[in-house]
């Protein structure tokens, strides 16, 4: 991981600009963005020099959260922190930013669980669960995560033991509130604390992509950075590990979603030599895919469609310049031609 400002703009993500402004680019750069070093799970997002703090206050005006653990199943105690309460924090910031214009909230489709249908983009009520059997109070989630980790320390538990715990107690919170893990349980308890602590004058987007891939165009197409959800299984078959496809045909799955979890099956047998151990982690991996890979829901994209037809109509230039249209994407040849070839370049040479 990339340690300094230098050292992240020698990414090949800024080829473009390099070869733009050549020597000139590091200058180019300073002028334009300041680093700061953070954590989102910590108060003031882990800022502690006071007069830097205020300085951020007074000079942002925009900001995108899209910092976020994605493991479906990371130990509670960290995703609760980051995807939780890094989103509170962030809104606690927000709030005290005197030019705030947006702030611009990445989160994920998958906070519907796995419900069928038409999933519409309503936003979650404080306590709200998936189930309707179980309210969910956030405060009482964060002191049972505390109470368990000190109950294991005073257990003498080692970290790998304290780990495999508190991984097994966030899948366990997570569907006794209708949740199918612990990365979309506190994305949707993330929502929640952003949407009743933010400032009511500030304008909000909120973001529910399902499986992100390389970029279509901007800066240049296939760029990656490392190994993703959908990217390890490709990887695994690529390195030939693997032959097997799990899919039911019956199912309208997405795309993305559905190439990514059919090789699920085989991805891991040639991982671990134990085969009574494979067939439990392939077990416990399914059914964590299990709602990605067998989805039977359709997410509503109406006011996707509204900004589109506004851009079109009134933004033109615009248009060309952030393009989104998903509907013009011919996929197979984004695959074949821009995905499969930007993970050999950029994540499968490392």
């Amino acid at each position: 991981m990339p340690t300094s400002p230098r050292e992240v703009i020698e990414k090949d993500l800024f080829k473009v600009i390099k070869q733009k402004h050549g020597t000139n680019i590091h200058t180019f750069i300073s002028e334009k963005v300041t680093p700061v070093a953070g954590d989102i799970s910590l108060e003031n997002l882990g800022v502690t020099d006071i007069d830097l703090l205020n300085e951020m206050r007074r000079q942002v005006e925009v900001v995108v959260s899209s910092a976020a653990t994605t493991k479906f199943d990371e130990r509670y105690d960290v995703a609760f922190a980051i995807n939780a309460l890094g989103v509170k924090h962030v809104s606690s910031f927000v709030n005290e930013c005197t030019n705030i214009k947006l702030l611009l909230h990445v989160s994920t489709a998958y906070v519907s669980g796995e419900r069928s249908g038409i999933i519409l983009e309503t936003p979650f009520k404080m306590g709200e669960t998936l189930n309707g059997k179980n309210n969910l109070n956030i405060k009482e989630e964060k002191k049972m995560i505390l109470e368990t980790h000190r109950q294991l320390v005073i257990e003498k538990a080692n970290e790998e033991a304290i780990s495999s715990a508190m991984k097994n107690f966030g899948i366990q919170r997570a569907k006794l509130h209708g949740w199918p893990n612990t990365y979309v349980f506190t994305k949707a308890m993330g929502e929640m604390l952003l949407l009743e602590g933010l400032r009511q004058d500030v304008s909000l987007v909120v973001l529910r992509p399902t499986i992100i891939t390389s970029t279509y165009k901007e800066p240049f197409p296939g760029w990656i950075e490392g190994i993703k959800t959908i990217d390890s299984y490709i990887a695994t078959y690529a390195r030939g590990r693997t032959s097997t496809f799990l899919g039911d045909p019956s199912k309208v799955l997405d795309f993305v979603v559905e190439y990514a979890n059919m090789i699920l099956f085989g991805a891991f047998n040639a991982w671990y030599f134990n085969v009574e151990r494979s067939i439990n982690i392939i077990f416990r991996f399914a059914d964590l895919y299990k709602p990605y890979s067998l989805i039977t829901m359709i997410f509503d994209d109406t006011n996707l469609k509204k900004l589109h037809c506004i851009m079109k109509e009134s933004f033109k230039d615009e248009m060309k310049t952030f393009f989104f249209d998903a509907k013009s994407i011919e996929w197979e040849g984004y695959f074949m031609n821009i995905h499969f070839p930007g993970l050999v370049k950029h994540s499968f040479r490392k």
